[in-house]
């Protein structure tokens, strides 16, 4: 069998659909990024500002508290416009997020970063509630999940690059370790914090105009109209109607406990490398350090597991593919809390690697049957990464408390959490397999 993974991808795709296929793909990357330099900065906030890892943790749930936030208006906005204005007003608004940095370093203060990146997330709000399904509806819909995941396949290289940069940024701020900071007298503090914060917000003004340059590049190419009737439909009559679909409404809380449980993996697998390497005897900002490594690393497991989910779609069901990736991603979860050397970071590492497939293959599993509800349906599923919000804060809770449970340390046993939540992904694999391939009704 010769793996192919260029057919694969053009196999899916209407041939003259190509170009706007490759600029909607660089969306997906733009977020990825965005996503991914942003969760390692949790562990920066908390030592620039001086703040809990609770207080921090409020980074990510401003950051996904937005997509909750303008997914129906979004929807709202392309059913009456187009695909296309939706994209590009989701880029307008991340590129205006990402600049506002500039005050909010000016400022000087937490909560100013909080709105930049509120702000910048109902941009990607947008832009995932536009993009998610216009790919869906770029060729024939048989193969909509394995072109959702062609494209998906391009969000972890957005996301390595987000990584890469924000351990770039770690390395040029001040080596000096959390408790040592604890202890400097206000005028020192606010000097090392403004030289800290200058080197934070950096990459998010090359971002912006990225951003605004893929924003030009769309407005001026010929997008595929989505053929609908853009007259608003009534919004009651809509809910209702995706409520009672069962396929749809179970998708949408898989995908709100994935979003937490990807969310929590990412986010705090910097706090646990750092415990563990901590209790080895290392220094603080070696063990730092060496944990970010191993985050890059999962975030490669995770890019290169994309694809070759994406080749292997061809001829395994979706569904059946994402029940057994969750079990195995469940058992690894586990595998984090019992262990308290390094096996339970290799376990971490282990469990991206069986995330890859999961956001797409709900999200297109999902949309099966819904019909001419497809943009609103999507908003519902954009609306769920607000699990991304919730689930870390609760961890980080957990975390901050302390608590020791059979002997496992707090980071341990706030992984139970990631636990529970592929559970419910796993099982909602099983259901959709069931429904399409035994039962043949999707909205059953």
């Amino acid at each position: 069998m010769k793996l192919n993974f260029k057919e694969s991808i053009l196999s899916t795709i209407t041939p003259h659909y190509l170009l706007p296929f490759a600029l909607l793909t660089a969306c997906f990357a733009l977020w990825g990024f965005s996503n991914n330099v942003t969760n390692p900065m949790v562990n920066d906030f908390s030592k620039i500002f001086r703040i809990s890892t609770t207080e921090a943790s409020l980074v990510p749930m401003a950051y996904y508290l937005g997509y909750f936030v303008l997914a129906f208006p979004a929807a709202i906005f392309i059913q009456r416009y187009s695909y296309k204005k939706g994209v590009l007003v989701g880029l307008g608004l991340y590129a205006a997020g990402t600049l506002l940095f500039l005050p909010a370093r000016a400022i000087g203060t937490f909560w100013p970063f909080l709105i930049a990146y509120f702000i910048m997330t109902c941009g990607l709000s947008f832009l995932e509630t536009s993009c998610n399904p216009y790919i869906f509806t770029l060729g024939p819909l048989e193969k909509g999940i394995q072109r959702m995941n062609a494209a998906q396949a391009f969000n972890p290289i957005g996301a390595l690059i987000g990584m890469y940069v924000a351990y770039s940024v770690h390395k040029r701020m001040s080596p000096m370790d959390q408790a040592t900071r604890e202890l400097l007298p206000g005028q020192q503090f606010e000097l090392i914090k403004s030289h800290d914060l200058g080197v934070l917000v950096q990459p998010y003004f090359y971002i912006a105009a990225l951003v605004l340059i893929i924003l030009v590049a769309i407005y001026f190419t010929r997008m595929p109209s989505d053929h609908d009737n853009h007259e608003p439909l009534q919004l009651s009559a809509v809910l209702g109607r995706l409520y009672r679909h069962r396929n749809y409404r179970e998708g949408v809380i898989a995908q709100f406990c994935y979003v937490g449980a990807q969310v929590m993996c990412w986010t705090f697998i910097i706090v646990y490398g750092m415990r563990v390497f901590l209790n080895e005897g290392m220094a603080e900002a070696d063990a730092e350090r060496l944990a970010q490594k191993y985050s890059l690393v999962a975030m490669f497991l995770f890019a290169g597991g994309r694809f070759l989910c994406t080749w292997l779609m061809q001829w395994f069901s979706s569904s059946r593919m994402l029940t057994v990736f969750s079990v195995l991603a469940a058992v690894a979860a586990f595998g984090v809390v019992l262990f308290t050397d390094r096996s339970g970071l290799y376990c971490l590492v282990f469990v991206s690697g069986c995330m890859s497939l999961m956001f797409p293959t709900i999200y297109g599993i999902a949309l099966r049957g819904v019909g001419s509800d497809l943009k609103y349906a999507s908003a519902g599923l954009v609306m769920a990464i607000l699990g991304g919000s919730i689930f870390p804060f609760v961890q980080a809770l957990i975390i901050d408390t302390h608590v020791s449970l059979l002997g496992l340390p707090s980071t341990n046993v706030s992984y139970f959490l990631s636990v529970m939540c592929f559970v419910v992904v796993g099982w909602y694999g099983h259901r959709a397999y069931v429904r399409h391939n035994i039962i043949h009704d999707d909205a059953a």
